[in-house]
Formats: structure tokens, sequence, C-alpha cells
């Protein structure tokens, strides 16, 4: 599992190898969203600063273990096309797609849409 941190924060985590964490988290898709979205007021990203990925610590894996365990597949999850060629980019040695897709968790606190717009 590889981490995205972004001014020394830990920001998300990914449960693919370090070729497919790259390809996710330095997409255009990615970036455009990592810069909308906000926690406590202030964007995740200011667009400038280095998107640095590392390999990920024993506490953000288990916050990333137990949030999958707690999802229950209902969210409001809707497939986002700039984040596709990353995607699915992912092949097997045979040169098959591979058909695991990595999911990413949020380390920090996302602020509500809803909230955003009051």
């Amino acid at each position: 599992m590889f981490t995205l941190e972004i001014e020394g924060k830990a920001v998300a985590v990914i449960n693919g190898d370090e070729e497919t964490a790259r390809d996710l988290f330095t997409c255009d898709g990615f970036k455009e969203d990592i810069q909308k979205m906000t926690s406590d007021g202030a964007p995740l990203w200011n667009g400038t600063s280095e998107l640095k990925i590392r390999a990920a610590k024993e506490d953000e894996i288990e916050i990333f273990e137990d949030a999958l365990a707690e999802d229950d597949g209902e969210g409001d999850f809707e497939d986002d096309p700039r984040h596709a060629a990353a995607a699915n980019d992912a092949t097997t040695e045979e040169g098959e797609e591979d058909e695991d897709e990595a999911d990413i968790v949020f380390l920090v606190d996302i602020d509500e849409a809803d909230a955003l717009d009051s």
C-alpha cells in the first residue's frame, strides 16, 4: 500500500503497487479533485505543492483496512471517466487487464459538498 503525502501530511492511502499509486495520485482528474475537495475548509492540495507517494505506514494501513471493513458498498460513488485511464493501465504479466481495482481511502476528514454550498 502507498500513501499520498502533501506538505508533510498523509492525505490518502491506496491498496495498489507503487506504479498504480503514482498513476492514480498524479492523474489530471485526481489532481483536479483534490484541489476542489476541502478538509476543515482548506483545499487538500493547492495545485503547486509536491505530491509525495511513499510506502504506507502501519497505522495508515490499519485505517485503510478499517475503512474498507466498515464500507457497506452503498455510498454515492460515481465512476469518474477522468480516472479510468490510470485505473485501466494496470495489466498482468501476460498483458491481460487486471480485474482488481485499487481502492483509495482518505486519511483526512473531507468536508461535505452540501455543507460547502450553504
